[in-house]
């Protein structure tokens, strides 16, 4: 078994494309139209998903935006310096809402963003694997 792709329906697909791509380097790997569902996929990630894991946009076209609910939690993507990575969102337009610093009560190095549908997405240094 391994883990294919988190799946997120967002209200504006482009806006989201071009965040997920021009702001945080993702490629765009797939997309696809259902006429007679009224929806379209598109899959972004960081490498081709033989390999890796990716994230699944859903946009219902007669839908602009959704009610992200108390469940959700956030998506982490690991950055080599999460205070250039934050420097790097700001200069492109990226909303960072907890600023680049060590986690409470930990020394990881994280950050918050948020994409154009207010989905939290959090900045981690590299891990330790000790």
């Amino acid at each position: 078994m391994r883990f294919l792709h988190t799946m997120i329906r967002v209200g504006d697909l482009d806006k989201s494309i071009s965040f997920y791509t021009d702001i945080l380097g993702m490629k765009l790997l797939r997309r696809k139209d259902y006429p007679e569902g009224k929806f379209t996929l598109a899959f972004v990630g960081y490498g081709d998903e033989s390999e890796q894991a990716a994230l699944e946009l859903t946009h219902n076209w007669d839908t602009s935006a959704y009610d992200l609910g108390s469940g959700y939690g956030h998506i982490a993507i690991e950055v080599e310096d999460v205070y250039a990575a934050c420097d790097a969102i700001k200069a492109k337009g990226g909303e960072v809402v907890r600023e680049a610093g060590p986690m409470k009560h930990g020394t990881s190095i994280l950050a918050f963003i948020k994409d154009p549908d207010g989905y939290m997405i959090e900045l981690l240094s590299p891990q330790r694997k000790d």
